[in-house]
């Protein structure tokens, strides 16, 4: 594995490019993040404070003690952190932005679905437009952070995402899914974080890294007024497509 990109350090955190394809935890066959990361910067720990799936790349941020990741507990608790996402999917979408809002129930084959019930429901709004002839690509900004949230909300709009093939899409040497900016604040001080993908044939294509520039501010885009309650976990409808 060669040196992982840190993005942002901090006395109390760092936050990294997870690359896709790894775990952040050691595997059988293969090492995780966090002890990389850990032999990297000379550590003796780091404490996750959220996760990323494996197949899953971008902004993963560690904290440096058990007090810090306890402030970070807070921040994701009380939902005063902004996430955002870029996708790429070869199936054009059944409307081109809006939110998608459900329940997550676990099936078969390790995957997941959305029901209309949303008492605990996993949130997520997006935009998308064409990138490329057969290529879509959104911009996500999650709410919560259900398990495979994402993959399973652009399942649902008929548009899975590229690579995903747990989900139905076309295959790819990659799962084009990436964790592309973060804003909180930490103790007083705004952090504002953008990651842009690095590793992917269509992500270094020329035609997406030349559209980049149009989101360098995802949290100033105009994005819907979620209806009240919906991330408190409230009973209302369910905006699924």
């Amino acid at each position: 594995m060669d040196i992982l990109d840190i993005i942002f350090e901090h006395p109390d955190f760092v936050v990294i490019n997870k690359p896709p394809g790894i775990s952040v935890q050691n595997e059988a066959q293969q090492r995780g993040i966090l002890p990389l990361i850990c032999s990297q910067l000379g550590l003796d720990k780091l404490w996750l404070v959220h996760r990323l799936d494996k197949v899953t790349s971008g902004l993963l941020i560690l904290a440096k003690s058990a007090e810090a990741a306890g402030i970070f507990g807070g921040i994701f608790e009380s939902r005063k952190i902004e996430k955002f996402y870029i996708a790429l999917s070869a199936q054009k979408p059944k409307k081109k932005q809006g939110t998608i809002a459900g329940n997550m129930t676990k099936v078969r084959d390790g995957k997941w679905m959305l029901n209309k019930k949303t008492d605990s429901a996993a949130v997520s709004q997006f935009f998308s437009s064409s990138l490329l002839p057969g290529i879509r690509l959104f911009l996500i900004k999650a709410h919560t952070g259900k398990t495979h949230q994402i993959r399973v909300a652009l399942k649902s709009l008929g548009s899975p995402i590229l690579g995903d093939t747990l989900y139905g899409g076309d295959d790819a040497e990659r799962t084009y899914l990436h964790a592309y900016a973060l804003r909180f604040s930490f103790n007083d001080q705004r952090i504002e974080l953008l990651c842009p993908p690095t590793m992917g044939e269509q992500f270094v294509h020329q035609t997406f890294v030349q559209c980049l520039p149009e989101y360098q501010q995802p949290w100033t885009w105009n994005w819907p007024v979620l209806p009240k309650g919906l991330v408190n976990q409230r009973v209302i409808a369910a905006t699924l497509p």
